[in-house]
């Protein structure tokens, strides 16, 4: 047997932690003399604490540790802790990632204009109507007619809080004239639906976000560069993009104050 201070030591564990580690249940000495309170370790236990250390060096806390004592399941809990550690890894790999496509965009002075944002695009209630589109010019026309249109057949129908409308193109590829579109608005409930409008349940999804202020004609500026970002930081497009409008001439006079955020679908490219 061992007393505390050389079986300390020995095991290049500090006596504090070998006391922590008794009063938690862990690791408790094998012998206490009741007359001048010696603690005494045996070499078995040396086997244990060695554990207790690599578990530790794994990540396990020492709640974790304690769960995992005397437990005949082990394989499964290392299989957790492997998977939640891979999770990490990717975490970190990500975020890695994306300082170093910041440092890129800060010297091509990217960043003045743009920023990347992943977002989790909400589920709602929408009316919506597919539609051709000659010009973004048409938008000031058709899409206040739309909510005239569902607002007259729905008097009681509120807008959704906050108020989430957006534009997703249907064409697979970026048009400044004559595309195609489905205009969408979030409401409060479904409703009675016209002869060319629709109510349906958009579901949740994730998103890269770019910010885009001004006109619409220079949107093709921030499709490239979300675009570009989806690219550099190995995600794929797994939906159709949407533009939801933030300001526009319903509140702004001035069109370079019109705030318009991209919204489009991404997941994590497996390669």
């Amino acid at each position: 047997m061992y007393r505390i201070g050389l079986f300390s030591k020995i095991s290049k564990t500090t006596i504090k932690t070998l006391r922590y580690y008794d009063e938690v249940g862990l690791l408790q000495p094998d012998h206490i003399d009741v007359t001048n309170g010696y603690r005494y370790y045996t070499s078995e236990q040396l086997i244990q604490l060695h554990q207790i250390i690599a578990l530790k060096q794994m990540g396990f806390s020492i709640d974790d540790i304690s769960s995992v004592k005397g437990r005949n399941n082990l394989h499964q809990i290392l299989d957790k802790k492997e998977a939640e550690l891979e999770r990490e890894i990717m975490a970190f790999a990500d975020k890695l990632s994306r300082i170093k496509n910041y440092k890129n965009e800060l010297k091509r002075g990217f960043t003045m204009s743009y920023q990347a944002v992943i977002k989790d695009l909400p589920e709602c209630i929408v009316y919506s109507k597919k539609m051709h589109i000659s010009s973004y010019d048409d938008y000031f026309e058709l899409i206040p007619a739309l909510g005239v249109e569902v607002m007259a057949a729905n008097p009681l129908m509120k807008l959704s809080k906050p108020e989430y409308s957006f534009i997703v193109y249907l064409d697979g590829e970026y048009k400044e004239k004559d595309f195609h579109v489905e205009f969408c608005e979030a409401v409060d409930h479904f409703g009675v639906e016209t002869d060319s409008i629709t109510f349906k349940k958009i579901e949740s999804d994730q998103a890269v976000t770019v910010l885009h202020k001004g006109s619409y004609s220079k949107l093709s500026e921030a499709y490239s560069y979300v675009f570009k970002w989806i690219e550099d930081n190995n995600f794929s497009v797994s939906g159709d993009p949407r533009e939801s409008y933030i300001d526009g001439i319903w509140n702004k006079d001035n069109e370079d104050d019109w705030l318009t955020e991209l919204q489009v679908p991404v997941e994590k490219s497996t390669q």
